[in-house]
């Protein structure tokens, strides 16, 4: 049975409270990264203290991919089938294909290597936008220590088929940016921060509006309980953070749902499965799911039903 804090009967709806989680995989320094692959049936993850990337699949269970893996945090699916990915180490998101071979899709910013890509998502034209903190360059476990180049930690966009990364938000904007989706329609882009979640609009011209503040406190003051970071949507606009105690959600107006509690720190969440309404969430050394009564935001199927 679950535990949830704060919770109205909208969260209730979303979700069965008698329901359980059930571990898929464990035995993990600190796992994060997940992305689910519909033509496989297959959930990439990372263990990111561990430098690591593994799969899972329901008929064989958890398999080593790669290691080292320049210490992956966030990931998705593009919209072929490969799987992008953030590399703390190398300071570049990656586009990894089916038979392995690897492309850069950003490494620098006007002459200057990035931070350490943090997170990443799709949009349905085919441009990439990922977040780029600078966690690793400052701490050896989830990065290589080394000199902080670029100054700002900020959002960017690489327009349809490559480019160069543009940033689309100002550079004081966050201190460290980490988690991020598009609502249901991409009218809307979400960042979360160190302690609070944001919402920007996204103009006809890929630019986006002012910041608003969707809900602050979300943090901790270390790390033991959880941060802000990864996200998704559900199908009725419902975004579902991770961040202290457990997963928060709200609904698109930015009130708070509730708080579904985690049994370890959630770092980050993703749905899939055959129906698109399995929760897999990387709770620190442990890969979890929880079904739910809704399912995952359709753009993130890349037209794939559920």
């Amino acid at each position: 049975m679950i535990e949830l804090l704060h919770a109205a009967d909208r969260l209730r709806a979303l979700l069965d409270p008698d329901a359980g989680f059930e571990t898929i995989a464990s035995g993990f320094v600190f796992t994060e990264g997940p992305a689910w692959q519909p033509a496989t049936s297959t959930l990439t993850f990372s263990d990111l203290r561990g430098d690591a990337r593994w799969s899972w699949r329901a008929d064989r269970g958890a398999r080593l991919e790669a290691r080292p893996a320049w210490k992956v945090n966030g990931a998705t699916v593009d919209l072929d089938g490969s799987v992008l990915l953030c590399e703390h180490v190398s300071s570049s998101v990656v586009r990894v294909r089916a038979d392995g071979a690897r492309e850069i899709v950003a490494f620098h910013f006007e002459g200057t290597y990035l931070n350490s890509p943090n997170d990443v998502v799709v949009r349905s034209d085919g441009s990439v936008w990922f977040t780029d903190s600078n966690y690793g360059r400052w701490r050896h476990i989830v990065g290589v220590e080394r000199p902080f180049e670029l100054g700002f930690q900020g959002v960017y966009r690489v327009p349809p088929g490559g480019g160069a990364a543009q940033l689309v938000v100002a550079r004081d904007e966050f201190e460290q940016p980490n988690g991020l989706c598009f609502s249901p329609d991409e009218s809307v882009l979400y960042v979360d921060d160190v302690d609070d979640l944001k919402s920007f609009d996204v103009r006809a011209d890929d630019t986006l509006g002012p910041a608003r503040v969707m809900c602050s406190g979300m943090g901790s003051a270390g790390a033991e309980t959880g941060n802000p970071d990864g996200m998704r949507c559900d199908e009725h606009g419902n975004v579902w953070v991770a961040a202290r105690d457990g997963v928060w959600v709200f609904d698109r107006a930015g009130e708070l749902l509730g708080i579904v509690r985690t049994p370890e720190v959630c770092a980050n969440l993703t749905w899939g499965g055959d129906d698109w309404r399995t929760l897999f969430l990387c709770t620190s050394t442990t890969v979890r799911t929880l079904r739910t009564r809704v399912a995952s935001d359709p753009r993130a199927r890349h037209g794939v039903p559920r």
